[in-house]
């Protein structure tokens, strides 16, 4: 092959490879590091948070009904923004496959131990230790009996028990913040625990969750599931927190705040707590966005 036919020699053909930087090319331009946005202030979430309310109150105020769940997408809970469902519900051909892949409880799988958190380890956790109890019914006011009741929640601290919980609060070594009990023929549960503490967490700047206890109920079948939170009486950190002002109904988000109940304390033990949850019905207790159940 003549060197005319070269592909580097043909007319119109590119020109050759400069070859390395230092060589006579010119390097490529560095792209320059974007700044990342700052994030919001408590002062905005408190701003989108009023605007919510005010659309919510303007839409009842039109005719619409109190809403009956939280909304999946409050701009105000940031995460809850990018997560949650999209696309409607997929309907399962057979609804007790559901229920054939779930977990199976007894009554002996449960025992007393289970309901009292502070009692689970050799030693006693630190904290201020609560009793917590009320009754599980329905829209009639018709006890839900014999139903598994769980909790979760952080440590008096405001730390949980897990791995991905990297808050720098100490850990209690006595405390693992689980529980569990089974609802009676009055339908009423009864849990004693250590009240726990708030936390921050990445929602904001400054962001903090008022202290609280998670609850998961079933009704009368597995994928019957009532996930939400209880809340402690006058908490400074209600109007800060976007996940409680999720629940944009006054009525309904002050069904999630515990009352101190002076005949629940136990002398010289513990104080008490009565938190009453109605599984559905217009005085329901809202599901928690935090869960996505």
């Amino acid at each position: 092959m003549s060197p005319a036919s070269l592909p580097s020699q043909r007319t119109g053909a590119a020109a050759p490879n400069p070859g390395p930087a230092g060589a006579g090319a010119t390097p490529p331009t560095p792209p320059t590091p974007s700044t990342p946005p700052a994030p919001p202030t408590q002062q905005d979430i408190s701003a989108e948070i009023a605007a919510a309310h005010a659309r919510a109150a303007a839409a009842v105020a039109a005719g619409a009904a109190p809403p009956d769940h939280p909304p999946r997408d409050f701009a105000p809970y940031r995460s809850s923004v990018s997560r949650h469902p999209r696309q409607p519900l997929v309907s399962v051909g057979d609804p007790e496959a559901a229920e054939l892949r779930g977990p199976v409880f007894g009554v002996t799988d449960v025992t007393e131990t289970d309901a009292d958190l502070t009692r689970q380890h050799l030693g006693e956790p630190l904290g201020e230790r609560i009793t917590v109890s009320g009754r599980v019914t329905d829209r009639a006011g018709r006890p839900v009996r014999g139903q598994l009741v769980e909790i979760w929640q952080a440590n008096a601290s405001g730390r949980y028990a897990h791995q991905r919980d990297q808050h720098p609060a100490p850990l209690d070594p006595h405390f693992t913040g689980v529980g569990r009990c089974l609802t009676d023929d009055l339908g009423r549960y009864r849990f004693t625990t250590i009240k726990p503490g708030a936390y921050p967490w990445r929602n904001h700047d400054n962001a903090w969750r008022p202290a609280h206890i998670h609850f998961s109920l079933f009704g009368t079948a597995f994928t019957q599931r009532l996930v939400t939170q209880m809340y402690f009486p006058g908490d400074p950190l209600f109007p800060y927190d976007p996940i409680l002002q999720s629940v944009t109904d006054q009525a309904a988000r002050e069904r999630l705040v515990a009352a101190y109940d002076h005949a629940l304390s136990v002398p010289e033990w513990s104080l008490g707590y009565r938190w009453d949850i109605v599984l559905d019905g217009p005085a329901a207790t809202l599901p928690d966005p935090e869960e996505g159940s």
